[in-house]
């Protein structure tokens, strides 16, 4: 080890650099960071960081998931990581006293943490995890670049390093896990996110007219539910009144927000208590003006891509019952839109449960749904456009009653077109279109909504 321009030994680091093709525009810090950064390490290493950020990241949300919960929360996650092993590399490369002081990135996640009561142990685990992961690449690099006579000592000393380094910052992350957990714990919006995940674990657990009083919220009435997310952390104020705007536009008279996660929240509203949908029926209809319906799902739908954020609604529920019964359609609705997303799905900003309720009931055991879908299929069930184009036809052939006419208007195809792909589609099943049609039907329905979660792996695709 050597120091050199007043910067500290390990002159190995400057070496470092990616496996894949990384920009420093994909880094998750802001530029100015990554700049500095760039200045202080050099670009490679600086790319390295970022690369090997993605791979922890992934490790701590498989074996922590919940310290995900939303694309922004692991968007979050993600800055946070990146800032903690930037830190690393300076503290290797100048030494721990060079070392920036913990940044808002990191501290700002783990106040969230507190508010999603996450329990302390989990957030610790977290940090193990992403701390073995860093180290292992760190110990990996060093054996490539350093000479052989040299590693053993600059391994011992990166470990005792790093490990001193990430002592302190779990230092730091406990004190203000602490410190957040004893000023939100006392707090009113507290109260209510506790209250509110006590009645959805047990809905006859509390005092029916207490709970309303703490929340200022009838849980008597009639309720819709509705989860809001956002893949970029939005503001909980941006989200609120998102979530606000489409309740008042399905009917809602009052309303209860409770925000869940950096770019992701619960929301209830309370609607008529007849159980009718006041905007059924209005998709795509004009008002006498030649303006929309407030309330039609076009309308709801063009205020949420607007904003980039999407919305899953519950269906109507009467009571305490009716509350956490729409939140778990709700819910729902969400993972079969994550779902579709995963399978390259043109995304649907509002979407209300009662038109994906079998398709969420059939995927509640994915690697079940996946199982049927490839038992019924067969080769139908191959990954890529030319099987997927003939699973598309076939579906809505079905689903139109065999009309050429209405598939090939729908798919904006000859008519000619749709005669082939049926044909051909038939001709990979090996069986006659009447042979077990609803199981058919359905194994489609669930290849068209969810895609490769439900489909042959491209390792034993036909």
């Amino acid at each position: 080890m050597s120091e050199t321009g007043g910067r500290l030994r390990r002159a190995w680091i400057a070496r470092l650099g990616p496996r894949g093709e990384v920009g420093l525009d994909q880094a998750a810090s802001p530029r100015a960071i990554v700049e500095d950064a760039v200045a202080r390490v050099g670009a490679d290493p600086v790319r390295w960081a970022i690369e090997l950020n993605s791979v922890v990241l992934r490790r701590i949300v498989g074996e922590v998931p919940v310290l995900g919960g939303s694309p922004a929360a692991v968007e979050m996650l993600r800055r946070g990581n990146e800032a903690t092993t930037l830190r690393a590399l300076f503290t290797l490369v100048e030494g721990p006293a060079a070392a920036p002081p913990t940044g808002e990135a990191i501290l700002e996640g783990i106040r969230e943490f507190v508010h999603r009561a996450i329990p302390l142990e989990r957030v610790l685990h977290g940090v193990r995890v992403g701390h073995a992961a860093t180290t292992e690449a760190f110990l990996r690099a060093c054996a490539e670049l350093v000479d052989p006579e040299e590693a053993v000592d600059e391994v011992t000393a990166i470990s005792r390093e790093l490990f001193s380094y990430v002592d302190e910052l779990s230092d730091t992350m406990i004190r203000t896990y602490l410190v957040e957990h004893e000023v939100w714990s006392t707090s009113a919006a507290a109260a209510r996110a506790d209250l509110v995940r006590s009645l959805l674990r047990d809905a006859a657990a509390a005092d029916v007219d207490e709970a309303s009083g703490v929340l200022g919220y009838n849980l008597r009435r009639t309720h819709m539910a509705v989860v809001v997310w956002s893949d970029s952390p939005k503001g909980g104020a941006t989200l609120q009144a998102a979530a606000i705007e489409v309740l008042r536009a399905r009917g809602a008279t009052t309303t209860l927000v409770v925000p869940v996660a950096s770019g992701r929240l619960w929301a209830w509203g309370t609607v008529p208590p007849d159980g009718t949908d006041r905007t059924e029926g209005l998709e795509g209809v004009d008002g006498t003006d030649g303006a929309r319906p407030p309330g039609s799902w076009q309308t709801i739908t063009e205020a949420l891509s607007r904003q980039r954020m999407q919305a899953a609604f519950g269906t109507p529920g009467s009571g305490v019952a009716g509350f956490r019964r729409s939140h778990r359609e709700a819910e729902r609705g969400e993972r079969i839109e994550r779902l579709r997303r995963a399978a390259g799905r043109v995304p649907r900003y509002a979407t209300g449960y009662a038109d994906v309720a079998a398709i969420a009931l059939l995927a509640t055991d994915l690697d079940a749904a996946g199982d049927f879908v490839r038992r019924e299929l067969g080769g139908l069930a191959a990954r890529g456009a030319p099987m997927e184009a003939l699973r598309t036809t076939l579906y809505h052939y079905l689903g139109a009653e065999r009309s050429l006419v209405d598939v090939a208007r729908r798919l904006h195809v000859a008519r000619g077109t749709v005669t082939y792909r049926v044909k051909r589609a038939q001709e990979v099943l090996g069986h006659d279109l009447d042979d077990r049609r609803f199981a058919l039907h359905t194994a489609l329905a669930l290849a068209e909504e969810l895609g490769d979660a439900v489909l042959l792996p491209r390792d034993v695709e036909r």
